[in-house]
């Protein structure tokens, strides 16, 4: 089951889940993937900007990503509606060159 909208976001359960990072964010990361422990995508994001504090690169980076949480992808859709399920997959897809 995919990313769920229309919940409110204040009262959604912190899940766990991983994040995985794709071609130029993978390499700002340092890593291919990492847990992640959040109720909604911009949680998710707001931690790994935390986490990644020391990384300028990466959290720039990630104001331009496109996500894709649990295969579905996130759109235009505010990070903030988008509620994360149990054991779901965040892909971090930085822009491509060429489309």
């Amino acid at each position: 089951m995919g990313a769920t909208t229309g919940h409110d976001p204040a009262a959604a359960v912190r899940v766990s889940g991983t994040i995985r990072y794709w071609a130029a964010a993978k390499s700002e990361a340092g890593l291919a993937e990492e847990p992640y422990l959040a109720a909604t995508l911009a949680g998710a994001l707001a931690d790994a900007r935390e986490r990644h504090a020391d990384r300028p690169k990466l959290v720039r980076l990630l104001g331009h990503c496109s996500y894709l949480v649990d295969g579905s992808p996130v759109g235009g859709r505010d990070h903030a509606a988008v509620v994360l399920t149990e054991g779901g997959t965040v892909e971090v897809l930085p822009p491509f060159a060429g489309g």
